[in-house]
C-alpha cells in the first residue's frame, strides 16, 4: 500500500491523544462537559446553593433564639453587653431587635424551613439533572410529585452521608487525641503534627464515601460502584485541595476589615462555583472512562413492507390505439411505394 506524501497526516494533538491514554480521556471528558451543557448546570447549582444559605441562617437564628429563651441570664448578659457597647438610642434599638427576635423565633424557624425545602429541592433537582446529563442518561418525565419526592429523599440521603462522613472525621480525631493523651504527648508540637497528619487520610476517606454515593445514587439512573470509584477518589482529592486553598484565602483577607466584609462573600461564591464545576466535570470524566457502563443501543424498529399497486392511467388506451393505427398506416404507405 503506497502513501501519498501530499496528503496531510494527523496533527500533533491527534498524535498526542493517540499516544497518551490519560490525555485522550481528558479530551473526551472536556468535550462531554461542553457539549452536554456543563456550564449551565454549574450556574444553576451555584445559584440555588447561595439561595439555600438564607434559610440555613434563618434556622440557625431560630435555634439560637430557642437557646436564649431557655437561658434568661445569657440573654440578659447579651442585652447588657449591647447596651454598653452601642451608644445611646442605637443600643436600645439593638436590644429591642434582639428581644423581638427571640420572641419571634418560632415564626422565623417555620419560614426558614419552608424556604429551605423549596431551595433545597431546586438545588438537588439541578444537581441530579447535571449528573444525569453528564452520564448521557435521559431525564425521566414522570409525575411532578414523584420527582419532588425522589429529590427530597435524595437530599435526605445526602445529608445522612454527610453526617456519616463528619462522624468518621470527628471520631478519628477524638481517638487520635485520646491515644496521644494516653501516651502523654498531647501537649507536644510533634504530637499535634502527628494528629494533623493522621486526620488528612480520615478526611479523604470520608470525602471519598460521600462522593462515591453522589456519583452512583444521585443520577436518575443508578450507576455501578466500580465505575465511579476512581471518580470519587479524584473528587475527594480536589475537595481537600479546595479546602486548603480556601483556608489560605481566608488568612489573606483577614488582615483588613473590607476584606473580611466583601472578600468572604466573594470567596464563598467562588468556592461554591469551583466545587460544583469540579463535581460536574469529574462526572463527565467518570462517564467517559473505558470501564464506564455503556448505554445499550435500542434495536431498530421493525420495517413493514406494503405492496403498492399503481393505478392505471386513462390515457394508456388511446395512446396504444393511436400507436397501432400509425404503424398500420406506415406499413400500407410502404407497400404502395413498392408497387408503384
Amino acid at each position: 500500500m503506497t502513501v501519498n506524501p501530499q496528503l496531510p497526516g494527523p496533527g500533533r494533538w491527534a498524535r498526542a491523544r493517540a499516544r497518551y491514554r490519560w490525555l485522550d480521556h481528558l479530551a473526551l471528558a472536556t468535550n462531554r462537559y461542553l457539549e452536554y451543557g456543563g456550564y449551565h448546570y454549574v450556574a444553576s447549582i451555584t445559584y440555588f446553593s447561595l439561595l439555600s444559605l438564607v434559610p440555613i441562617l434563618m434556622l440557625a437564628s431560630s435555634a439560637a433564639g430557642f437557646v436564649l429563651a431557655t437561658q434568661p441570664h445569657l440573654l440578659d448578659q447579651m442585652l447588657h453587653a449591647i447596651s454598653g457597647t452601642l451608644p445611646g438610642s442605637l443600643g436600645e434599638k439593638a436590644s429591642d431587635l434582639l428581644t423581638g427576635f427571640v420572641e419571634q423565633r418560632t415564626g422565623v424557624g417555620v419560614a426558614g424551613l419552608v424556604v429551605g425545602l423549596y431551595s433545597g429541592w431546586n438545588w438537588m433537582n439541578s444537581l441530579r439533572d447535571a449528573l444525569t446529563a453528564m452520564y448521557g442518561q435521559n431525564r425521566s418525565d414522570g409525575p411532578l410529585l414523584r420527582t419532588i419526592l425522589m429529590d427530597v429523599l435524595a437530599l435526605l440521603g445526602l445529608a445522612a452521608a454527610l453526617i456519616v462522613s463528619f462522624g468518621i472525621t470527628v471520631s478519628g480525631t477524638a481517638v487520635g487525641r485520646y491515644l496521644l493523651k494516653l501516651v502523654g504527648v498531647d501537649d507536644t508540637s510533634w504530637g499535634h503534627s502527628v494528629l494533623s497528619a493522621t486526620s488528612v487520610p480520615l478526611a479523604l476517606l470520608a470525602d471519598w464515601l460521600v462522593f462515591l454515593w453522589v456519583l452512583t445514587r444521585l443520577p436518575r439512573e443508578r450507576v455501578g460502584w466500580r465505575s465511579a470509584m476512581r471518580g470519587a477518589v479524584a473528587a475527594a482529592l480536589g475537595f481537600e485541595l479546595l479546602k486548603q486553598a480556601g483556608g489560605i484565602y481566608l488568612n489573606l483577607i483577614s488582615a483588613s476589615p473590607s476584606g473580611v466584609a466583601f472578600g468572604s462573600v466573594i470567596g464563598l461564591l467562588f468556592f461554591i462555583s469551583l466545587i460544583a464545576r469540579m463535581l460536574v466535570y469529574i462526572t463527565a470524566w467518570t462517564a467517559t472512562a473505558r470501564d464506564a457502563p455503556r448505554k445499550p443501543v435500542p434495536p431498530p424498529s421493525p420495517t413493514e413492507l406494503r405492496p403498492v399497486v399503481a393505478p392505471r392511467q386513462r390515457t394508456a388506451g388511446p395512446l396504444a390505439l393511436g400507436a397501432v393505427l400509425g404503424a398500420l398506416g406506415t406499413l400500407f404507405a410502404l407497400r404502395g411505394r413498392r408497387r408503384s
